[in-house]
């Protein structure tokens, strides 16, 4: 998957194609070659869900620090 495509997608699109590919990847009938790209797949994805949880945490984290301040 494409660090391009990654950018443009939501984290909740995110989500739900990692849904997706857990799905696919339960399916008996798949096979090594298949599971092994859609795992890849996966784990990018997953990488990419994380990193933009960590950005959210911070922007949090630095909003609540600037609330503290300004009600000093």
């Amino acid at each position: 998957m494409k660090t391009q495509d990654m950018q443009n997608k939501t984290l909740e699109a995110s989500f739900e194609e990692l849904q997706e590919i857990i799905k696919k990847l339960e399916n008996e009938e798949i096979s090594l070659e298949d599971s092994f790209k859609l795992y890849t797949d996966g784990i990018e994805l997953l990488k990419y869900c994380n990193n933009s949880i960590d950005k959210v945490e911070k922007q949090l984290i630095i909003l609540g620090e600037n609330k503290d301040s300004n009600e000093l």
